[in-house]
């Protein structure tokens, strides 16, 4: 399908239908470069929520998700105990699945290793597609692919680093949604606006704080 006119005079994916939050999710998120390594997190987080659901299931519900799990602060979420998680699992704001429950903890440690020892959350992530959008040109939702060699790359890093959730099709999504590529049908008023645009700024999230002062290191 091609892309759908709307009752604004616009033309849009046909993903979003006339859904009101959908379409602002479309016109002001989707698809925007993100370099905000915790933003990172949250986004990859919430695509694994979705396996097996709609998008929309999950923005209806991403506030109250933002609130069980403190904003999606790495640093908070990686402590979870058993009695934190199985609190979350009667929380009916999000979706309570143990699996992916767990996984939200053990990304939030993977994403901390990250930070902490590599080269930065956004640093990596953004470095499969050389620091810049991959711009695509597809004129029909049928082009547009389920996973790609990129995000099968990527995915087999972010498993090898402890992240769950991350298969190749879940990466691809979470690619489209920050920005890593322009998915944007070309005749929908997004592909062009984001086609030329500036990346967004990075907020660099600091590397936690060690909780005792390390043993100084030896020169060499």
């Amino acid at each position: 399908m091609t892309a759908a006119a709307h009752p604004d005079g616009l033309k849009r994916c046909t993903w979003p239908g006339q859904d009101p939050l959908y379409v602002a999710y479309h016109d002001t998120e989707w698809g925007v470069p993100e370099r905000d390594d915790r933003a990172l997190y949250e986004k990859l987080v919430l695509d694994g929520f979705q396996a097996g659901l709609s998008w929309i299931t999950i923005l209806r519900k991403r506030d109250n998700f933002r609130a069980a799990f403190d904003d999606f602060d790495p640093e908070k979420i990686a402590r979870y105990d058993a009695a934190r998680q199985a609190a979350l699992m009667q929380d009916a704001g999000i979706v309570r699945n143990r699996a992916k429950i767990d996984g939200a903890v053990l990304s939030a440690r993977a994403w901390l290793d990250v930070m902490e020892k590599g080269p930065g959350f956004s640093e990596l992530l953004w470095g499969f597609v050389d620091g810049q959008p991959i711009v695509n040109r597809f004129r029909s939702s049928a082009e547009v692919p389920a996973e790609t060699p990129v995000s099968r790359a990527m995915s087999k890093e972010l498993a090898a680093r402890g992240f769950k959730f991350c298969g190749p099709t879940i990466v691809y999504a979470f690619m489209q949604a920050v920005g890593m590529v322009n998915d944007h049908l070309v005749t929908c008023h997004r592909h062009a606006a984001l086609a030329g645009a500036a990346p967004r700024p990075a907020r660099r999230a600091s590397a936690p704080k060690p909780a005792s002062k390390p043993a100084p290191r030896k020169k060499t």
